[in-house]
C-alpha cells in the first residue's frame, strides 16, 4: 500500500521484473514474457520461492504533493467515519486522494483522539488543500499528542492484527465501541498505547491488479466487491507481563468485530500481509484458485521445498505436516 494506490494499485502491481535466485542456485528473471508464473506469484506471496535480488518498477514523474495529519478530539467521531465512508464510496473516485484515519488511545493522557492523515498526489494543485478538508478543521494542536502516536521502543511488546470489512459508518462505529469496551480491561498497563486505524480500499485499487488484467497480482481482490475497509489493531505496551493479559483481550476484540461483521453481511474474505498477525493467513485469505497457483509455482520452482522449511519466519504455502505433493518441479539447472 502507498500513497499512490488509488492512482497506480499497490506497489507490487508496478513490477514489471524480479530478478530471482532459486533454491538450486539459478539466478532467473521473471516478467510478464519470462517466468510469468513466478512473477505473478512474487506479487503477493511472500518469502515462498526465491530470493528477490532485483526490482524493476515502473515509474511516473510526480512533484509536491500536499499532505498532512490533522488531530480532533474523539467526539467528533461520527463525522470522521461519516467522511471517511464517503470518500471510499464514491462514485467517481479521486485517485490523488489517500488517507489513514487512526483513533488512538494512551493511558498517559487516558483519552482517545482521532489522527487523520491525509494525502493528496496531484502536484499541480500543492497550494490547495483537498476537497472538503475544511470539514476536519483542528481543535487539538499535534504537540499535545505526540505520546499517543509516539514511535514503539524497542524493548516494549507490540501486537498487530488485521481485518478487511465493508464500507458502512454504523458498523465501523460499532467497531470502535466494542475496542473502547474492552480496552477498559488492560488500560492500565504501562506504556499502553492502542490505536484503530482505517484505511480506505476503492475499488479502482483492486482494479490494478485483477485477474483480467495484463499484470495480475496474486492478492484475489475482486473490484466487483465495491470499496473495503482495511482495518488494523495495533497495540504496543511497556511490560512483558502484560503480554498475556493484552494479547488476549485484542484477540477477543477481533472475535467480536467479526462476529458483528459476519451478523451485518460485512466480513471480507482478504488479510492484509504487511499488518497480519502471526497467527493469521493472509496468503489463504487470497482465495483457493490462487492459493493453489501459488503451490504450484513453489512446486516448480523450489521442487525440495527449501524456502518452505529452511527459511524461517514469513507466512507459508503448505501447512505443518502438510506435503507439497505432486508437480514436477525445474530440476538442476
Amino acid at each position: 500500500m502507498s500513497y499512490f494506490a488509488p492512482r497506480y494499485g499497490f506497489v507490487c502491481d508496478q513490477v514489471v521484473n524480479f530478478e530471482v535466485v532459486l533454491a538450486n542456485g539459478t539466478v532467473v528473471n521473471a516478467n510478464s514474457t519470462a517466468n510469468s508464473d513466478l512473477w505473478f506469484a512474487l506479487k503477493g506471496g511472500s518469502n515462498n520461492f526465491g530470493i528477490v535480488t532485483r526490482f524493476d518498477l515502473k515509474v511516473f514523474l510526480q512533484g509536491k504533493i500536499w499532505g498532512g495529519t490533522i488531530y480532533n478530539p474523539i467526539d467528533t467521531l461520527p463525522a470522521q467515519i461519516q467522511a471517511f465512508v464517503d470518500l471510499n464510496n464514491a462514485t467517481s473516485y479521486d485517485t490523488n486522494a489517500a488517507m489513514i484515519n487512526t483513533y488512538g488511545y494512551s493511558n498517559k493522557s487516558g483519552r482517545w483522539t482521532v489522527a487523520n492523515l491525509l494525502v493528496y498526489t496531484k502536484h499541480n494543485r500543492i497550494e490547495t488543500p483537498p476537497p472538503d478538508c475544511g470539514k476536519c478543521s483542528p481543535s487539538l494542536q499535534p504537540h499535545k499528542n505526540d505520546h499517543v502516536f509516539a514511535n514503539p521502543k524497542a524493548s516494549s511488546s507490540q501486537f498487530f492484527l488485521t481485518r478487511t470489512y465493508g464500507n458502512d459508518p454504523v458498523f465501523l462505529t460499532q467497531v470502535f465501541q466494542i475496542v473502547n469496551t474492552t480496552l477498559q480491561t488492560f488500560s492500565h498497563a504501562p506504556g499502553l498505547q492502542y490505536s484503530l486505524v482505517y484505511q480506505p480500499l476503492p475499488s479502482i485499487i483492486a482494479s490494478y491488479g485483477a485477474a483480467n488484467t495484463t499484470s495480475p497480482n496474486a492478492l484475489g481482490l475482486n473490484p466487483a466487491a465495491g470499496p473495503q475497509v482495511l482495518a488494523l489493531q495495533a497495540i504496543q505496551w511497556a511490560n512483558a507481563s502484560d503480554d498475556a493479559l493484552i494479547t488476549a483481550a485484542a484477540k477477543k476484540i477481533w472475535q467480536q468485530v467479526d462476529a458483528l461483521a459476519l451478523e451485518k453481511g460485512l466480513q471480507r474474505r482478504w488479510i492484509y500481509l504487511n499488518y497480519a498477525n502471526e497467527d493469521q493467513d493472509p496468503i489463504g485469505s487470497y482465495g483457493a484458485q490462487n492459493v493453489e497457483k501459488l503451490r504450484a509455482v513453489s512446486r516448480k520452482y523450489d521442487p525440495t521445498g527449501l524456502f518452505q522449511t529452511n527459511v524461517p519466519g514469513g507466512f507459508k504455502l503448505f501447512g505443518k505436516g502438510e506435503g507439497m505433493g505432486g508437480g514436477a518441479g525445474l530440476g538442476t539447472m
